[in-house]
C-alpha cells in the first residue's frame, strides 16, 4: 500500500516513540517519510530515566519537527519509582517541555504497584500544574481509577490528552466534560473494536491524532511496527467515518493539538 497525499495538508502525530529501539536502524529516514507525508508535527512522550537522552537527542536534531514531554509512564512504576520521579522532576524544572506524560495508571499487566502508581500520577500533575503544562493520560484498565484522581483536581485548570482512547460513548464525555481531548490511533481502524461508532458521536473539536508508534499499527499493517506516516491512514478512516474531507481532519486536529501544546 502506497500512501499519497497533498503537502499542503499538515498532520500532528501527538504521540509517537520515535527514539524507541525498534527505529535505531533507520530513525532518520523514518521521520524524513513522515515529514513527506506531511506529518509535520511529532510529540515525544517519555517512558523513564533510560529513555531521557536518547528522546532529546532527537528532538535536537530535529527542532521544528520533534517535541518532547517529560513523564515517568506507569508501567515504569517499580521499587525505585522515587529515584526515577527524581530524575524526572530534575529535567522538568531544568529544560522546556511541552507536556508532562506519559502518565496515568495502568492495571493491565500488573497492579502490584497500584498504590506507587496512583503517588506517582497525582505528583506529576501537580508539577503539571505548577508549570502550567498539559498531562498525556495512559489509561490502560484503569478509566475509573484514573477519574478518581482526576476528581481531586476538579476546578483547577487541568487539561490534556487520554492517550489511546478506546472506552465507551460515556467514557469519552466524562474526559471532555473536563476539558481533555481524546487521542485517537490506529485502534479505529480495528474491525470489531467499537471505537469507529463512539467517534461518530463526538464533535472533531475535542479529537486528535496519535499513532503510538512503535505500537498499535493500523490496518493494513497491524501486528508490525508503527510509524509517524501512518498517521494518514488514521485520518483517512476518521474522516470516512465523520464524512468529510481529509483536509478538514488534518485542520481540525492540528488547530486542536496547537491549542493544546502552544505549538
Amino acid at each position: 500500500m502506497i500512501l499519497v497525499y497533498f503537502c499542503t495538508m499538515i498532520f500532528t502525530d501527538t504521540h509517537t516513540h520515535l527514539y524507541a529501539a525498534e527505529f535505531d536502524t533507520d530513525r532518520d529516514a523514518i521521520i524524513q517519510k513522515a515529514i513527506a507525508e506531511g506529518v509535520d508535527r511529532m510529540f515525544l512522550p517519555n517512558i523513564d530515566s533510560s529513555s531521557i537522552e536518547t528522546m532529546l537527542q532527537l528532538t535536537e536534531r530535529y527542532p521544528k519537527n520533534c517535541f518532547a514531554m517529560m513523564g515517568l509512564h506507569p508501567c515504569s512504576v517499580k521499587e525505585n519509582f522515587e529515584e526515577e520521579l527524581n530524575q524526572i522532576k530534575k529535567q522538568l524544572f531544568a529544560n522546556k517541555f511541552c507536556a508532562i506524560g506519559e502518565i496515568g495508571i495502568d492495571l493491565f499487566w500488573n497492579e502490584n504497584f497500584f498504590e506507587q502508581q496512583k503517588i506517582a500520577f497525582k505528583r506529576q500533575i501537580d508539577w503539571a500544574l505548577e508549570l502550567n503544562l498539559p498531562v498525556i493520560i495512559h489509561s490502560r484498565k484503569s478509566f475509573e481509577e484514573i477519574f478518581d484522581v482526576l476528581a481531586l483536581y476538579k476546578g483547577k485548570g487541568l487539561r490534556g490528552i487520554f492517550h489511546c482512547f478506546s472506552g465507551n460513548l460515556e467514557e469519552a464525555k466524562r474526559a471532555i466534560d473536563i476539558g481533555f481531548f481524546l487521542g485517537i490511533g490506529g485502534v479505529l481502524t480495528f474491525k470489531n473494536a467499537g471505537l469507529a461508532e463512539v467517534v461518530q458521536q463526538i464533535d472533531l473539536n475535542h479529537i486528535v491524532l496519535e499513532t503510538d508508534s512503535p505500537y498499535l499499527a493500523p490496518v493494513p499493517y497491524r501486528g508490525k511496527r508503527n510509524e509517524s506516516a501512518y498517521i494518514c491512514i488514521v485520518a483517512t478512516k476518521l474522516a470516512e467515518i465523520k464524512k468529510c474531507s481529509l483536509a478538514e481532519i488534518a485542520e481540525v486536529t492540528t488547530k486542536n493539538s496547537m491549542s493544546l501544546f502552544g505549538r
